[in-house]
């Protein structure tokens, strides 16, 4: 059997690790969607006025993107967390699997399936909310009012900014290294070294687009090429960082383990 990475091995090891982390993630799936219902219900009802439905739907996009971050970031910080706690260190060291295998579960459990739940359950919610307030308006006169209310994937065309699809992966990657480093306080912690890094990150951006457009005149009013451009050099710093973070994290676990 291979010592590193055996796949009947990685597989006992996410039942186990489901049948104990589980439990909390479903929680905390159960809050959020708890969460999406209440901003939606005290948001849109009562349903008097369909002119004012695309502007009571403009939450969504912060609902989304800042309750996402907490989300994601919140599990990814509380993955590892037991590392700091001497009694539970030791059980997680006596179960037989690789430092690789344990590392992976991680990433499956904080990057992966966070992600896509969260995504898929505020999805599945405000399809919902949707439907109910197209067939609530639904009669010849506001034919044209309910072609103006989309769902929010429908409205947002995530696939027009392309770091979007890497950053849940590194807020994770971020905050699952602080559960890992940090033995106690690790949200708090972690979140301080993300807002100066975040800081960083954001002056290094805009030296890059000071440079790529910097005493440059723009010929062509309809070519999106700077953008596009930006936004490749934003995904490959964002995916380097990641990439570096979980190498970090590697390294960290398995010391932790020694």
């Amino acid at each position: 059997m291979n010592n590193t990475f055996d796949i009947h091995r990685f597989s006992l090891l996410l039942k186990r690790q489901w049948l104990e982390f589980g439990k909390i993630f479903l929680i905390t799936l159960v809050v959020a969607v708890g969460i999406f219902v209440a901003f939606y219900g005290f948001t849109l009802f009562p349903l008097e006025n369909i002119t004012e439905m695309p502007s009571r739907l403009r939450f969504r996009e912060p609902l989304f993107s800042i309750f996402g971050f907490l989300f994601i970031s919140i599990i990814a910080s509380a993955y590892f967390a037991h590392l700091g706690q001497k009694s539970k260190a030791i059980i997680d060291l006596l179960i037989p699997a690789s430092t690789l295998e344990k590392f992976l579960a991680g990433i499956l459990f904080t990057s992966i399936l966070s992600t896509l739940s969260f995504t898929l359950l505020f999805y599945i919610t405000d399809f919902a909310f949707i439907s109910y307030i197209k067939t609530h308006f639904q009669n010849p006169r506001n034919v044209e009012g309910l072609a103006n209310i989309k769902g929010f994937l429908a409205q947002n065309d995530f696939k027009d900014f392309i770091p979007l699809y890497v950053t849940p992966l590194m807020v994770t990657s971020v905050f699952m290294l602080g559960s890992i480093y940090f033995n106690r306080f690790h949200y708090i912690k972690t979140a301080i070294c993300t807002m100066i890094f975040g800081g960083i990150l954001t002056y290094i951006l805009s030296k890059i687009s000071d440079v790529l457009f910097s005493g440059k005149i723009r010929i062509n009013v309809g070519n999106n090429y700077g953008k596009d451009q930006l936004e490749w050099v934003a995904f490959i710093i964002l995916l380097t960082f990641t990439l570096i973070t979980w190498a970090i994290s590697y390294v960290r676990l398995k010391e932790k383990e020694v």
